[in-house]
């Protein structure tokens, strides 16, 4: 049986909105029960609690209503706020602001040229170079900002780094060769230390696969169920 004082959070290994929820919860250290799942085998207590279906899903079994967080930057916000022991958060509501802006071109606008970019066919393009390079514009912008500073966050890795990077490996892998090609200095130098980084192969840990038979737990629509 679950214990409700702990979260909850399902996770798909590979996605980056898993990656940088669980970024966030493991360096606020937050006690949390991890439930690796199959994106086709959705369970089906992950999807009463989140009918939308997508990754990652945090569920504060304790807190008034059973309150769900499903969008990955809330899950690091959260988190976050409970403990930032590394100060991820922006020390100013300047920087906050503005560091929620770049996520938000992040998810919005680079995010949705990846996509095009990496599987062109969903999409009906016969090719992902265009998507490819209208995402190389945010880049550039991204290694600019590097060369000022060596971290997103500006003197240290923090909340925009961490939000950002799953995405930006991801576009990387796309076409390794074309990528480590391009005139990126900053930008290659930032990817890579994030990628060896014990906080990242921490997270990136296989875990095995949840089993929805082993518990058996009340979801928030029958919570409030009199029994």
């Amino acid at each position: 049986m679950h214990n409700t004082a702990t979260p909850v959070l399902y996770s798909f290994r590979r996605c980056p909105y898993a990656m940088r929820a669980r970024m966030a919860l493991q360096v606020s250290q937050v006690a949390y029960e991890h439930r690796e799942i199959l994106l086709r085998d959705k369970p089906e207590h992950m999807l009463a609690l989140s009918p939308k279906g997508t990754v990652p899903v945090l569920w504060l079994a304790d807190a008034p209503g059973h309150k769900v967080l499903d969008e990955s930057l809330d899950i690091m916000l959260w988190a976050l706020d409970q403990h930032d022991p590394l100060r991820w958060l922006p020390a100013s509501p300047e920087d906050r602001a503005a560091a929620l802006a770049r996520i938000a071109l992040n998810d919005e606008v680079f995010k949705k040229h990846l996509d095009r970019y990496k599987y062109p066919l969903r999409f009906q393009l016969s090719t992902g170079i265009q998507d490819r390079d209208l995402g190389a514009v945010f880049l550039w912008q991204i290694n600019a900002d590097l060369q000022k500073n060596a971290f997103l966050n500006g003197q240290h890795w923090g909340l925009t780094d961490a939000a950002l990077a799953p995405f930006v490996r991801q576009f990387a892998h796309v076409d390794a060769d074309w990528f480590a090609a391009q005139g990126w200095s900053a930008l290659h130098v930032w990817l890579e230390n994030f990628e060896n980084s014990p906080g990242f192969l921490k997270a990136m840990q296989k875990v095995a696969l949840w089993q929805a038979d082993q518990v058996h737990e009340k979801t928030p629509q029958s919570a409030d169920t009199p029994t």
